[in-house]
């Protein structure tokens, strides 16, 4: 014979006792057997309304679903000759975005001739990521991948 220790409804353990026993009592007040830890000797059974907490749990998963944070990357494009003005709008633009929660892809692309002085792509964006780095941490470093020089930027972890 099986033996199951058992656990009320409020919570408060009602000792170990035969399976068939827990059953008459958990149908005796209308409610369900259910097996909560199967590794445990001997096996912890809950008395409970079943179908009410796996609506319970629905319920949780769909809230904490909508509250999920969805992170959206937004993108800020520069050239390697951009103006003082709008390299400083641009900033703005991504302390905005970092400061709402979103992560900037900083995406440099060379034209033409600019390919042969990649050297000052480079430092616009570490110049860049310099300026930024009170609100924003560099989640990718620059890289180049064909003609665009790319980076990540993402808020700053809270302490």
């Amino acid at each position: 014979m099986s033996q199951v220790r058992l656990v009320n409804e409020d919570g408060s353990v009602e000792g170990v006792m035969a399976t068939r026993d827990a059953r008459i009592l958990a149908e005796q007040r209308g409610l369900d057997l259910v097996e909560v830890s199967p590794n445990a000797d001997p096996p912890v059974c809950r008395i409970m309304d079943f179908g009410k907490f796996r609506y319970d749990e629905s319920r949780k998963e769909k809230m904490a679903r909508k509250h999920a944070v969805h992170h959206v990357v937004k993108e800020v494009k520069f050239h390697a000759n951009v103006a003082d003005h709008d390299y400083a709008t641009k900033i703005s633009h991504i302390k905005d975005f970092i400061a709402k929660g979103h992560k900037v892809k900083i995406t440099l692309t060379f034209r033409g001739r600019e390919n042969v002085h990649r050297e000052i792509g480079f430092d616009l964006v570490n110049r860049l990521i310099k300026e930024v780095e009170s609100v924003a941490i560099a989640e990718q470093p620059p890289r180049l991948m064909g003609r665009n020089l790319m980076a990540l930027l993402a808020q700053k972890p809270s302490k």
